[in-house]
């Protein structure tokens, strides 16, 4: 059992630790912290925690670092996340607030979460299983080009350019858009889709080849809307911190690549949107990221959570990283409501 002040011990020693890469030993803990007591009697503290497998050693120094199970016991006491600053704040509203559509706010978001933590950021595309379509649009581009436009009442907007292969007829365009809007306006993506499906059947022969392609570009733009995917800046961000892992960067690379793996962690981490949960060091280990931790929040488009979060080594600062992953997921649920 860990006491009041060995908890407070742990928490200097992670601080310290992140702060400046040196192990931490009991005489820096004495000249730097006001605890009121011994050198001697915070060795014997720190000897508690290193029985509790808290902290360790990692070569023959007086120094001691953080375990994963230390780092873990420090995430679940942090009381009070450090707040973020003015400025910082500014900058979230001002540069994620100036975003056109969906696309432009989670690639906006994930850039300035990168930057506001020095990690890999991570944004969850909205699986939008609530979502409805707003509106169809089809442009014509060219004598032999259509793009098809599907818009979400989440504000989600997919695009396809189609090459037809013959002149476009703009009066027959006109007439499909209507038709569309009429067949799909304020359905479920899931309804839509199977609409879709049918439509050619309903048209001409001759024109049946046009209206195929047409909606066949709609049901993939409304499947692509459903379908789990991640954005992702700041990879460069653990190059600068490779010295805190040990072999290769190459694996831990290799398994952030792969969206499917990400997106199986963020699953496990689920929790209410408000929350801020992390994942640390091996309890990563299934994902092939036992090196690192993941700290993430949930954001809400309506009915649906999605999840924000960054990515980086165990020795992270957990508060202020955790108070800018939270604020960034509230000001993206903030910002996805009112659309």
């Amino acid at each position: 059992m860990v006491s009041e002040r060995g908890l407070e011990v742990l928490r200097v020693i992670v601080h310290d630790y992140v702060e400046s890469r040196e192990p931490v030993g009991s005489k820096s803990i004495v000249e730097r912290h006001q605890f009121g007591v011994s050198a001697a009697t915070i060795r014997n503290d720190m000897a508690m925690l290193e029985e509790e497998e808290l902290i360790a050693a990692p070569h023959t120094s007086s120094g001691r670092v953080p375990t994963d199970k230390g780092y873990r016991l420090f995430v679940n006491q942090l009381a009070d996340l450090r707040p973020l600053t003015s400025a910082q704040r500014t900058a979230i509203e001002t540069f994620l607030g100036s975003s056109s559509d969906l696309d432009e706010v989670l690639s906006r978001s994930v850039r300035l979460l990168s930057q506001l933590t020095n990690q890999v950021a991570l944004v969850q595309y909205p699986t939008f299983s609530n979502a409805r379509v707003r509106h169809v649009e089809l442009v014509r581009l060219s004598d032999s080009r259509v793009m098809t436009v599907l818009i979400t009442d989440a504000g989600h907007v997919e695009q396809r350019v189609l090459d037809i292969g013959a002149e476009v007829d703009e009066a027959f365009l006109g007439e499909l858009r209507a038709k569309l809007n009429a067949l799909v306006g304020g359905k479920g993506l899931g309804e839509a889709a199977a609409l879709l499906t049918g439509l050619p059947a309903q048209f001409r022969p001759e024109r049946a080849p046009f209206v195929e392609l047409v909606a066949k570009s709609l049901v993939d733009e409304v499947t692509a809307g459903r379908q789990d995917r991640l954005v992702m800046a700041g990879a460069a961000n653990l190059v600068l911190t490779e010295d805190d892992f040990s072999g290769s960067l190459f694996p831990i690379l290799e398994a952030i690549e792969e969206q499917v793996t990400l997106l199986r962690l963020f699953g496990e981490m689920r929790s209410d949107a408000a929350d801020v949960v992390a994942s640390i060091g091996r309890e990563n280990e299934s994902f092939g990221l036992a090196q690192t931790s993941v700290l993430s929040s949930g954001y809400t488009t309506g009915p649906d959570i999605a999840r924000v979060g960054v990515l980086g080594p165990l020795r992270m600062d957990y508060s202020t990283n955790m108070a800018a992953v939270r604020a960034v997921a509230r000001y993206l649920s903030g910002l996805l409501g009112e659309r």
